[in-house]
């Protein structure tokens, strides 16, 4: 399973309304640490697939989102359990890394 583009609009339904973890990755095109840390966000996303669920959101196009959860800045990744934020994390980091993150706070 790829990662999921999440707008705005689909925001709650998507992420706060899972019944898996969220990892919501807030990006934008422009973004050289953002694109960096793309293609790890899509294999994790297959690795951990029914266990997690991976979205992202372009801050470009959707500023509501990034603007209620605080993002200064980008990437920024929240983890969402049960509809509420467990874990959030800023910058680019190594897949393991990222891998890390997720499996310890879902």
């Amino acid at each position: 399973m790829a990662t999921t583009a999440v707008t705005d609009a689909t925001f709650d339904a998507e992420v706060k309304n899972s019944d898996v973890p969220v990892v919501v990755d807030f990006w934008a095109e422009w973004c050289g640490p953002c694109k960096q840390i793309g293609p790890a966000l899509e294999e994790l996303s297959v690795e951990l697939a029914g266990k997690v669920k991976i979205v992202k959101v372009d801050v470009d196009t959707n500023p509501n989102s990034p603007a209620q959860m605080g993002v200064r800045g980008i990437p920024a990744l929240f983890i969402f359990k049960d509809g509420q934020v467990v874990s959030n994390m800023a910058g680019a980091k190594p897949k393991a890394a990222l891998m890390n993150w997720i499996v310890d706070s879902i």
